[in-house]
């Protein structure tokens, strides 16, 4: 256990304080001596036999408040918080159609908008994310990491999937899958945020809508543009105009809000329809969903370097109460300096200023809080995690790379899974940002959550993620990408794959068969691109 201290510099001021306030003392006591003599030797021989352990207490306890106002911290507390938490899954059209401008800043730059804003109302409920177009995918499973999910909201675009268009049945279905995974004492409840422009059949997503009311699932859809039709604007990078979506004729694509869709899609499912025109959805989405039922739960936090400071104050309390007992001077002025120790000790420098930051979702002055505990060398490997977290939360990753590479190197398993989990997530979001090397980016983000994963390797996130990383990368064609590790046969064939240790076997044949399902479905994708769709037809893909 290692201890570190908040205000080094002021713990080394400790001895000088110490002989300080001792030098004082025993220059009151000579002259409370020098005095007494004047009115008789015998009072003075008296006073000089009396107090000589009084300067002593005084040293030791300025000495221990001073050691109290360097801030010691150490050791580790996990905390368990109960609350009652609603199972929520939230899904996010991302198809071109979802470009267009008639809404500002755009339809799907608005449904971003607010499903943060619903995240930070609804924080303490379970809330899984999963974004759809021709394909539906889980980006979170149920979680309470309201910070988690923020950045994941952060990184909706059309570039994630696979296919382009727009499946709303598979999006009902695989948001039903994901609620039913979870815990079943709470409500369950799909809220949708689409333009409702499906490419696939009505009578399809009718039937999946209604699965959702025969499994007890409510469902919320929030619509998003508006009802006249308008063009697909494509921009690159910067934000600069290109030009516009076209069908594989060459022509413009129009889009429009299909109201009718979305209307018998939530009579089918019973569900609740928020508008479009509605200013304030996400408000509207939380007050439908305040009526359903919450259940208990339980949340545990662990926090590293508590701050000790109590230890020494204690400490110097326990030697001026000895010193009150005993004497009837010297300890008093001791008890007034004691008094005002605290109101400098409270308040342990940046750290829980830093922390107070980031629960505001102040993340830029939280980075700078904790960059400052950095570089005095302050909280340790726990301090680079929080440095890194936080730049990452603000984009910096000039910031967040090396702290976070910092915080990976620790020996705590817990923080060390935590920092490769960020890594990998900082690697997804870079390879959509920067598509000229989007391949070493995902590469970076497999090996990132291998890594966690062997640390872990029953948290749902970090595959959630490691298998996000691998619908991304396209089939190998010959560009020097490894394919994914088999199973070994014959009399080995029990044995854990080589490219998964710490997994299980089923746990490791349910990535692989998911990674395999995944390349198939990529390669049919890339058919219907080139003009071979397998049910003959010419797909849209916005």
């Amino acid at each position: 256990m290692m201890m570190t201290f908040d205000a080094p510099l002021v713990l080394y001021a400790a001895p000088v304080v110490a002989l300080f306030v001792m030098g004082l003392g025993l220059w009151a006591r000579s002259a409370r001596v020098r005095h007494a003599r004047a009115w008789s030797e015998e009072l003075g021989r008296v006073a000089a036999r009396t107090g000589r352990g009084g300067v002593v207490a005084l040293g030791v306890t300025a000495l221990l408040a001073v050691a109290a106002l360097a801030g010691p911290r150490f050791g580790r507390r996990v905390v368990t918080t109960e609350s009652k938490g609603l199972n929520m899954v939230i899904a996010v059209d991302i198809s071109r159609s979802m470009l267009a401008e008639d809404v500002a800043p755009s339809r799907l730059g608005r449904a971003q908008r607010e499903v943060r804003r619903l995240i930070q109302d609804l924080r303490g409920d379970r809330i899984g994310l999963l974004a759809f177009a021709g394909g539906s995918f889980v980006l979170s499973p149920l979680t309470v990491d309201d910070g988690a999910l923020q950045l994941l909201v952060d990184g909706l675009a059309p570039d994630l999937a696979s296919a382009g268009g727009t499946e709303l049945a598979r999006a009902l279905d695989k948001g039903r899958q994901l609620l039913l995974a979870g815990p079943g004492v709470a409500d369950r409840v799909l809220v949708v945020f689409s333009d409702g422009e499906a490419h696939d059949s009505l009578p399809g997503i009718v039937a999946a809508a209604e699965r959702l009311r025969r499994e007890g699932i409510h469902l919320v859809l929030v619509g998003a543009g508006g009802a006249e039709p308008v063009r697909i604007p494509l921009r690159d990078p910067s934000g600069v105009l290109i030009g516009y979506q076209e069908d594989l004729s060459g022509n413009q694509v129009l889009t429009a809000r299909r109201d009718d869709i979305l209307t018998a899609i939530w009579e089918a499912a019973r569900g609740a329809m928020v508008p479009a025109q509605l200013g304030d959805q996400a408000r509207a989405v939380r007050d439908l969903v305040d009526a359903f039922k919450r259940a208990p739960q339980a949340t545990s936090t662990a926090a590293q370097d508590i701050s000790r400071a109590w230890i020494p104050l204690l400490l110097a309390v326990g030697v001026l109460l000895a010193q009150t007992f005993t004497r009837r001077t010297a300890a008093l002025a001791g008890i007034a300096f004691l008094l005002m120790a605290p109101t400098q000790a409270v308040g342990q420098g940046a750290s829980s200023r830093a922390d107070r930051a980031w629960r505001d979702s102040l993340f830029a002055a939280a980075a700078d809080l904790y960059e400052e505990q950095v570089l005095a060398n302050r909280g340790g490997d726990t301090a680079w995690l929080n440095l890194g977290t936080a730049a990452l939360a603000i984009g910096d990753t000039a910031r967040a790379r090396p702290a976070l590479t910092r915080a990976a190197r620790s020996l705590d398993p817990e923080l060390r899974f935590r920092a490769l989990f960020n890594l990998g997530l900082m690697s997804l979001q870079l390879s959509d940002a920067n598509p000229s090397n989007r391949q070493a980016h995902l590469a970076e983000a497999r090996r990132r959550y291998r890594e966690a994963l062997l640390l872990r390797p029953r948290s749902e996130d970090a595959k959630w993620n490691y298998e996000l990383a691998m619908r991304l990368t396209p089939p190998d064609d010959g560009d020097g990408q490894p394919p994914p590790p088999q199973n070994q046969g014959g009399e080995d064939g029990d044995r854990q794959p080589e490219g998964f240790p710490g997994l299980t076997r089923e746990q490791a044949e349910q990535i692989l068969n998911s990674m395999l399902a995944e390349e198939r479905n990529t390669l049919e994708a890339l058919n219907r691109r080139r003009g071979q769709p397998r049910d003959g037809r010419r797909r849209k893909n916005w």
